[in-house]
């Protein structure tokens, strides 16, 4: 994953974009300050996963950040956000349609043996584990909410 992100660097710098160069730079960033976190806890480095969760959290304040602009009227703004989510999106893993995450949804509730609502914290971190960057967690959560309501 690092390698990846290092190499579309590369690219980007010598295509001279710069809205691709400073994008991919803060995701280096971030992922370098995670790692600098994680080291007082032992490990050396974030794994892939994890790189995948700082993604999938730089991805979400972006479309948060875009929303507010438009709200202020800065739709300059709102469209450079967008523009770093594009880049962002690009190392995230393809996207679940939401007919799939019903499936794995309702895969996962009737795999973990879930019967309430109590069972759903058991149901996000299976879709987790498999579906690491793939959905939308806390939309998969309203949909597993909604199938133990269900049944």
């Amino acid at each position: 994953m690092r390698q990846k992100i290092d190499e579309a660097l590369k690219v980007a710098l010598k295509a001279q974009d710069k809205r691709r160069v400073s994008t991919l730079r803060l995701i280096s960033a971030a992922i370098k300050d995670r790692d600098i976190a994680v080291r007082g806890s032992g490990k050396d480095r974030v794994t892939d996963d994890e790189v995948l969760q700082i993604l999938a959290k730089m991805i979400k304040q972006r479309d948060e950040s875009a929303r507010l602009y438009e709200e202020g009227g800065r739709l300059d703004l709102a469209e450079q956000e967008r523009e770093e989510a594009e880049i962002i999106r690009e190392f995230l893993p393809k996207q679940l349609s939401e007919d799939e995450v019903k499936s794995a949804c309702r895969e996962v509730v009737s795999e973990t043996g879930a019967q309430g609502l109590r069972d759903v914290g058991r149901c996000m971190n299976a879709l987790k584990e498999r579906y690491p960057g793939q959905m939308d967690f806390s939309k998969a959560s309203g949909m597993v909410k909604g199938i133990l309501t269900e049944g």
